[in-house]
């Protein structure tokens, strides 16, 4: 037997060794519980974003994670509950910036729908229109200045009108061929509005209403919280382009392409809708008509003015119309209204090609003029110039791409969340489905209990991008 013994330094020695071994083995299985939780929760939030509205994405290609789950009614806990579902019962979750579809005017929403639009069709398809936004803003300028200069004629035309009625009539009742009233169409259009005289005979007017108070853009919503990376650059030419040509896409308009499905929803005038915001479909293809009855007029009153022959046809007219109110020396400003009035004829006769889905001359020349003078006097009751298809022109959709451009940013974003909620509640009958409630990018703060008095925070983000 040998006597065994070991000093005071060695025990010292021995003791830190076991100390720092335990303290390796604490610390890793602390780490490792940390890895563990975070691990659970990011698998959780990835799992529970994966749970987005199936047919939002189906129908118009944008993520949206719906926070009611089909109940439509919404709360946070909602997500949480759902994070537990996923595996993190031990993890306190604390949503702390949350953005939703319809935040800040639709940002999360226009940014998928330019992300979609980039990825699958690219940014060439609307390198052609890029170099003609100038002149669409033009056009809006002439029309608008034609708007005034036909407001400024309202009452002097509608003053001739009524005295050419009062003359019109002779003693035995039967009207003289030198009486026609070439404003009489005008009148019509001031009393009842520009349909009353464009649509085609055989176009069947959309009878279709909302309430505007139930819709995206007028309601109160709910909105998100925090802060939340953005791209830059939203309104930019190319991306109003790009995002106007998703709106020609994905919804409706009075004048269809090709074979149209029948499509159960609310309004049938959908493009007119995000460009007016009226009530209803009528409301919305008036106001959508009369901005390009007016950018049509403006240049077709252009033209008229370089024209001599068509010039001296209104003076012809001007002088016979001079000569039976006894007012001679009105001839230079009744032969300006009869231009007013030819353009405005011509502008018609525009429309009803359009809506007839046939393309309007863009730029007007002798050979493309479609409205004689004498065709003023019966225009608007039924009959009026036949439509040609002019091979240089350019159709409906044409006009509506150009007056989305104009259109402000923000409103066409909205009311196309508009269209989308009430489409996705009635068509696709998801009546629960509000799009305030549809969460885009959510950022948790997330506390796990490692020990007793132990704790562990970190943070968890999940967008769609």
């Amino acid at each position: 037997m040998r006597k065994g013994e070991i000093t005071v330094f060695l025990s010292v020695v021995f003791v830190l060794m076991i100390s720092f071994v335990s303290g390796i083995l604490q610390a890793s299985s602390i780490q490792a519980a940390k890895n563990l939780g975070r691990l659970e929760t990011d698998r959780a939030i990835y799992s529970v974003f994966g749970e987005y509205q199936k047919e939002l994405l189906e129908q118009y290609h944008v993520f949206g994670l719906d926070g009611s789950y089909g109940t439509g009614s919404y709360t946070e806990e909602n997500l949480i509950s759902r994070m537990h579902y996923y595996g993190t019962e031990g993890t306190e979750h604390e949503v702390t910036d949350i953005q939703y579809l319809t935040d800040n005017s639709g940002q999360a929403f226009r940014e998928q729908v330019l992300t979609y639009m980039e990825q699958t069709n690219g940014i060439g398809m609307i390198r052609k229109f890029t170099g003609l936004t100038e002149e669409w803003e033009e056009q809006e300028i002439q029309g608008n200045e034609m708007e005034k200069i036909r407001e400024e004629s309202t009452q002097e035309i509608e003053e001739i009108s009524s005295m050419l009625e009062n003359t019109a009539d002779t003693g035995s009742g039967e009207k003289e061929a030198d009486v026609e009233n070439p404003f009489h169409f005008m009148d019509k259009i001031e009393q009842y509005g520009i349909l009353s005289v464009v649509l085609p005979k055989d176009m069947i007017l959309s009878e279709k209403e909302i309430t505007l108070e139930s819709q995206v853009s007028y309601r109160n919503l709910r909105t998100g919280r925090g802060s939340f990376p953005s791209r830059t650059g939203t309104d930019g030419i190319e991306e109003k382009l790009l995002f106007d040509e998703y709106v020609i896409d994905r919804y409706t308009s009075a004048v269809p392409e090709g074979e149209s499905d029948e499509k159960n929803r609310t309004l049938d005038y959908e493009i007119e809708y995000i460009l007016a915001g009226k009530t209803s479909d009528k409301e919305n293809l008036e106001s959508v008509l009369f901005r390009i009855f007016l950018i049509r007029m403006a240049l077709n009153y252009a033209f008229l003015l370089t024209d001599t022959e068509k010039q001296g046809q209104a003076e012809i007219l001007a002088l016979a119309v001079a000569a039976l109110l006894l007012v001679p020396e009105a001839v230079e400003g009744i032969k300006h209204l009869v231009l007013i009035a030819w353009a405005a004829g011509e502008s018609v006769t525009d429309i009803r090609t359009l809506l007839s889905g046939k393309r309007a001359a863009l730029v007007k020349t002798t050979d493309n003029w479609q409205t004689s003078l004498t065709s003023l006097f019966t225009l608007g009751e039924g009959s009026g110039t036949e439509e040609n298809d002019a091979q240089e022109g350019i159709y409906y959709k044409d006009y509506l791409r150009i007056l989305l451009f104009l259109e402000n940013s923000k409103d066409v974003t909205m009311r196309a969340l508009d269209r989308i909620e009430e489409n996705l509640r009635t068509e696709q009958k998801l009546g629960f489905f509000h799009a305030d409630q549809c969460v885009t990018r959510l950022k948790m703060s997330n506390t796990i209990t490692l020990y007793d008095s132990l704790t562990y925070q970190f943070p968890v983000y999940f967008g769609y991008e």
